[in-house]
């Protein structure tokens, strides 16, 4: 069962592991439907986590 808790940066980066994402510490992050999206949802979160460290660091 995922956890209902906002991940945190030290989560980062995302991986895949037998088409769950999971974080750093080996939590999982959701359960995906299909192959293809247990590849494209880490990558899209580990993007905007990236994002959001960009922002911090220019503001």
């Amino acid at each position: 069962m995922v956890e209902d808790s906002p991940l945190k940066p030290d989560d980062f980066p995302v991986k895949v592991e037998n088409q769950t994402p999971r974080t750093q510490k080996d939590e999982p992050v959701a359960v995906a439907e299909t192959p293809e999206l247990a590849d494209k949802l880490p990558e899209r979160l580990n993007e905007h986590a990236h994002q959001e460290e960009q922002d911090r660091w220019s503001a």
